[in-house]
């Protein structure tokens, strides 16, 4: 039997990573049938995926409305000020704030007109604020402007489209 070669390897790593992206609760017969590949396959690609952390987590979305929750999203632009590595690991560590009902949902350097995305949930305006000053008061001269934004409707969310976007036409 022939080898497989590193190219054919790292196509079908690919394939098997959209896959899991699309529905990582699915099961790997579904998955294995829809890709044209046996179960073990799939089984063994997941397993190395997991262990070289190529994969970080497995998560389901939810339906923000339904948790009584809204969106968020902050963006920052950092200040002229060096930002040491103390400050940088706090920053890149930030918790949920459960006492205010705030959830961190991502965190991204960016190159462009901010330096930082930062998203979360959180139960109302008042408690995106207060998370909002938080931050600020935490890391005071690190950021030069700070841009609030609430999520009105998630047409798509983690590669899968909201079944509720056509919630969307409420604010067209």
């Amino acid at each position: 039997m022939a080898k497989t070669s590193k190219k054919q390897i790292d196509k079908d790593e690919k394939r098997i990573m959209a896959e899991l992206e699309r529905n990582s609760n699915e099961s790997l017969d579904v998955m294995a049938k829809r890709l044209k590949f046996s179960r073990q396959k799939i089984w063994r690609f997941v397993k190395s995926l997991d262990k070289s952390r190529a994969i970080w987590g497995y998560t389901a979305v939810i339906d923000n409305e339904r948790r009584s929750l809204i969106g968020y999203t902050l963006m920052l632009k950092r200040s002229m000020k060096p930002m040491d590595e103390k400050t940088l690991d706090s920053f890149t560590s930030l918790q949920s704030q459960d006492t205010i009902g705030v959830t961190i949902e991502s965190l991204y350097f960016v190159h462009g007109e901010c330096d930082w995305i930062l998203s979360f949930t959180a139960p109302d305006i008042k408690m995106a604020k207060r998370f909002y000053e938080t931050l600020l008061a935490t890391f005071p001269e690190v950021f030069e402007r700070v841009i609030l934004l609430e999520t009105l409707v998630a047409v798509r969310d983690h590669h899968i489209v909201n079944p509720n976007a056509k919630k969307l036409k409420e604010f067209l």
